[in-house]
């Protein structure tokens, strides 16, 4: 019996001996990659920094640069200024209305419409109106009525410039023609020149087949 509690006795201690063994390998191995980290983590931290260092350095720079700007451009601003300094407020010119007294008148009389534009004598135009532009639709357009109302729209357009005198030129065999130069001269206007300027053919176009109503 004590032969057999020794054996099991050095078994035990073989055991144990063995277990410390693989204990003392393992705690080394586990205690190398702790001592790596902190460094690892340093690296991280010094890369950041740099980022930051390099991030700052370009922010100064574009500041810089910025302000070089700014100064090249201070120089325009003087010339604005007056010789004591002072910046001065552009003044603001008035627009001044001619005063016209003697024009030219525009009658383009057509089957479907009517058309009155005047001017003055070098022909830039100072108003101008029409039965379609006045609301006239249809048959109503050529209407005698549509052309004196729309001799009355332009003399209204007209009072600013203080026209007086007129030259008339017709065009056109529309139903208006006539009262819109009735209308001109009932408006105050002094005609002193009436001109028909329709075109008239010398046996030039063939005409229109008539229509079978």
């Amino acid at each position: 019996m004590t032969e057999n509690k020794k054996s099991e006795e050095k078994s035990v201690k073989k055991e144990e001996k063995k277990k410390e063994l693989k204990k003392s390998p393992s705690s080394e191995v586990k205690a190398t990659p702790k001592t790596k980290k902190p460094n690892a983590s340093k690296k991280i931290e010094e890369k950041k920094t740099d980022k930051v260092d390099d991030i700052a350095k370009e922010n100064k720079e574009a500041v810089e640069e910025f302000k070089s700007e700014e100064v090249l451009i201070k120089p325009v601003k003087a010339a604005s200024k007056d010789t004591s300094g002072k910046f001065v407020q552009k003044k603001k010119k008035r627009k001044v209305r001619r005063q016209i007294q003697r024009g030219q008148a525009y009658v383009k009389a057509t089957y479907n419409n009517t058309l009155v534009t005047l001017s003055d004598l070098h022909g830039n135009v100072l108003a101008w109106s029409s039965s379609g532009y006045l609301g006239f639709k249809g048959a109503k357009k050529a209407t005698t009525y549509a052309a004196s109302q729309v001799v009355m729209d332009v003399a209204e357009k007209v009072q600013k410039y203080g026209l007086k005198d007129l030259d008339v030129y017709v065009k056109g065999v529309g139903s208006g023609r006539e009262s819109a130069i009735r209308t001109l001269a009932q408006k105050g206007f002094n005609l002193n020149l009436i001109k028909d300027r329709t075109p008239i053919p010398h046996n030039g176009c063939r005409p229109k087949k008539p229509r079978r109503v």
